[in-house]
């Protein structure tokens, strides 16, 4: 008995495909004829499937609303009362179902950050009834106050950083600008809320506070149980409407951190959302870089969180070869504290997925361990979107790209304003040959992870993306970026290798000559880069020559 069964006209395959690979990235059963295997029956085996299904949906589109075969189709659904109908191209639907509720995806080309697509899937669950798809919270004000306790997301341990969120003042002084620093505090606390490197209080918590209401911040910060306090405020500059926010440190009263963002008013109604999350995602970044700071400074005496955290900077920010051996030390530590932290678990699946990918990617064993790990985090916490985010790695590194796509799209519909979640989905697109999707969900990372130790890695992946594309301009560009934060090995192979296409052999020479004092083999390099792209040579003749010839000395 499958979850879905779509039925669509044969001409929009392409589309349907789509569909059928969003629906079943959320984990539901989905039917459609290409899954018919040789031999079968087509008829008797279609029917029973539209028979059985829990939920039909019906791909309209000016091919389909002809079909005799979707028509009888969508007719036995309505009978069934099993229908779940959609537009994917602009047409006048048959009149008898012209008053059933049709959504509209003309628009949609795979985004899983979507919002139309989000509440799309929240109607087939409701006739699936036990997927789990992560539907859009209602907004609004919390009516009871939260603790930082009370706000942990599934699977944290330990002392992840507190955070409140003081009411934004308006220095504008029109009355306009009041409803947006309202609003604007609300929708910053939801989307930090989303994530879990943070622990935020509600704004029932904080909505009767002002900076003048108390001029200890130190008092303030110990009345609500948190370490760090934000305040900003709103004004019109010009054209432009600024936020201008900062981070505090709530004992000591120091600012930590401090942004302003721009947004032109005429535009301010479609970029709202745009602006929270970019101040949301600037502010989670910092908070993390200080955490981990402050972790590094006393490295004996750390709880589990903070374990998981540093091992995570460790592992993006320095050269893997170096710290091979000191992330899963870290790891241990922690699931030594905590057996049964699924952050701790995820964290450990993905870094020995890494080991496995950078090793020669022929262990088994290893690929059993990383699955087993993987699995046991999910089960721990099948919902936390940080989990979800790592367990997608751990499977893309072990070449399981359908099932990272599949944890990476769940992870990234809970937080849609996640710069991790958008990289592992951009991840594991590449390795499927969705390259301009990767590229947008690379982009967007990019956007939501300002001065994050984990940001050369991600023009890492823009600039080796746009090679495969043949954008070696923009490639040159995102490596010369990456490379400025922190060079590896495979960066300055990679960036050899767009010299060579640039016809600029000395500045490739030269990144070939500081890939080589390294000592990794070329080979193991090729081996490493094609579990990242198996239908293409990173190593290619021109790259493998200027190799052989700095090993003559040339």
């Amino acid at each position: 008995m499958p979850d879905i069964f779509l039925s669509y006209n044969r001409e929009d395959q392409a589309v349907a495909r789509r569909f059928a690979e969003g629906f079943a990235a959320q984990g539901f059963d989905v039917w459609w004829d290409a899954t018919l295997k040789s031999g079968e029956a087509y008829d008797e085996v279609t029917e029973t499937a539209l028979r059985t299904a829990k939920a039909v949906v019906v791909l309209w589109s000016p091919r389909s609303v002809v079909s005799r075969w979707v028509r009888a189709e969508a007719t036995l659904a309505d009978r069934n009362k099993t229908l779940v109908p959609c537009t994917i191209e602009p047409c006048d639907r048959p009149i008898m179902f012209e008053l059933t509720q049709t959504a509209e995806l003309s628009h949609w080309k795979g985004d899983v950050a979507d919002k139309a697509w989000l509440a799309f899937l929240g109607d087939v669950q409701r006739f699936v009834g036990a997927a789990d798809v992560a539907t859009p919270e209602p907004g609004g004000v919390d009516t009871t106050p939260a603790s930082p306790q009370e706000t942990l997301r599934p699977g944290q341990r330990g002392d992840a950083p507190s955070l409140a969120v003081l009411p934004f003042t308006n220095r504008s002084g029109l009355k306009e600008d009041d409803v947006f620093a309202v609003g604007l505090v609300e929708d910053v606390i939801s989307a930090l809320s989303q994530g879990s490197d943070v622990r935020v209080l509600g704004a029932a918590a904080t909505g009767g506070l002002t900076r003048s209401a108390s001029n200890d911040l130190a008092e303030v910060g110990r009345r609500l149980g948190v370490r760090y306090l934000m305040e900003g405020n709103v004004r019109r500059v010009g054209a432009d409407l600024r936020v201008t926010a900062q981070l505090l440190e709530a004992e000591t009263s120091a600012v930590v951190w401090a942004g302003k963002f721009d947004r032109p008013l005429v535009e301010l109604a479609e970029l709202q959302e745009e602006l929270v999350l970019d101040l949301a995602a600037a502010l989670n970044v910092e908070v993390v870089n200080l955490e981990v700071a402050r972790a590094l400074r006393k490295p004996d005496d750390l709880t589990a969180w903070q374990l998981v955290m540093t091992a995570e900077y460790l592992k993006w920010s320095t050269n893997p070869l170096e710290t091979a051996a000191t992330i899963p030390d870290q790891l241990a530590r922690a699931l030594a504290i905590a057996p049964d932290y699924a952050l701790a678990n995820a964290a450990m699946a993905a870094s020995l997925a890494g080991a496995y990918r950078f090793s020669g990617r022929d262990d088994p064993e290893a690929v059993r361990r990383v699955r087993e790990l993987a699995a046991r985090a999910l089960e721990l916490a099948p919902h936390d979107a940080a989990v979800l985010a790592l367990v997608a790695n751990a499977y893309t590194a072990t070449d399981d790209l359908r099932e990272g796509l599949r944890h990476a799209t769940r992870a990234l519909q809970k937080t849609p304003g996640s710069g991790m979640a958008h990289f592992e989905y951009g991840i594991a697109c590449s390795g499927l040959e969705r390259l301009e999707e990767a590229l947008q969900h690379f982009t967007t990372a990019a956007r939501l992870m300002p001065g994050s130790h984990m940001l050369r890695l991600v023009h890492w992946w823009l600039a080796f993306v746009n090679v495969r594309l043949g954008r070696f301009a923009e490639a040159d560009s995102h490596s010369d970026k990456g490379l400025a934060i922190f060079g590896t090995t495979n960066a300055h192979v990679l960036k050899a290798r767009i010299a060579l296409e640039l016809g600029d052999e000395v500045e490739a020479r030269e990144h070939v000559r500081i890939a080589r004092r390294t000592g990794i083999p070329l080979a193991r390099i090729a081996t490493v880069a094609a579990g990242f792209a198996p239908n293409w040579d990173l190593v290619n003749p021109g790259l493998r020559a200027l190799w052989a010839d700095a090993e003559l000395g040339g």
